[in-house]
């Protein structure tokens, strides 16, 4: 895929380091000269120093041919502009906008920014889950609120265990998209057989997660 970041501060460094590692085309835009110079050095991409906000430097960007459009910077206000700039003038099939503060969160999920990703949701409902040693979690929700991203730890007694995933009925809307197992990250497939302390993500839409914590943990 060909992505843009825009901000190139840690989250953005970070992710354009790891996209790029994962053999993806990356450019990366930042305001800061010095910033976008170090960046340069570190990462094999792409880097323009100038305002993402700006269509001009959208399009040097070669934004009419990106496939995603990732918003990291700072600033939710630069986040929401760019990630509608992306979708509407230049049509984006896929934009992802940091939300730095979690009050944002609903306007850029109503305003058609694809994935909002507020870090401080997502690290709250970890620490909770923790805490708490609860099997379920819902991680984030995208595309305007319809849809979830949940994990479920596999206890013990859980109904699907030693069962093929082609054998599970999945609530409507429903997929399986990854089990951790230890240090393993298993992609299921229809013979992929479910084991006690699974950690397995899925997608699923919203109102749908009562049903995956009683189908995958056997709990009401």
């Amino acid at each position: 895929m060909y992505i843009i970041i825009i901000g190139a501060g840690k989250v953005g460094y970070f992710l354009a380091k790891r996209l790029t590692g994962s053999k993806h085309t990356v450019s990366i835009i930042d305001k800061n000269k010095l910033v976008c110079e170090e960046t340069a050095r570190e990462i094999e991409a792409l880097v323009i120093n100038g305002d993402g906000c700006d269509p001009k430097i959208m399009e040097e960007a070669g934004i009419s041919r990106a496939d995603v459009v990732a918003a990291v910077t700072g600033d939710d206000e630069d986040n929401l502009i760019i990630c509608q700039l992306a979708k509407e003038r230049f049509s984006v099939q896929r934009t992802v906008g940091r939300v730095n503060n979690p009050d944002n969160e609903h306007t850029f999920s109503e305003l058609g920014i694809d994935i909002p990703v507020d870090a401080t949701k997502v690290i709250a409902k970890i620490i909770e889950e923790e805490v708490s040693f609860s099997d379920f979690v819902t991680l984030m929700s995208f595309k305007r609120g319809k849809l979830a991203i949940v994990r479920v730890d596999l206890p013990e007694d859980s109904p699907v265990i030693n069962k093929e995933v082609k054998d599970i009925i999945l609530p409507e809307n429903s997929v399986l998209v990854s089990i951790l197992r230890g240090d393993d990250v298993i992609v299921p497939k229809g013979n992929t057989i479910l084991k006690p302390g699974d950690d397995v993500v899925a997608l699923t839409s919203i109102g749908n997660e009562p049903q995956l914590l009683s189908l995958l943990a056997g709990k009401l």
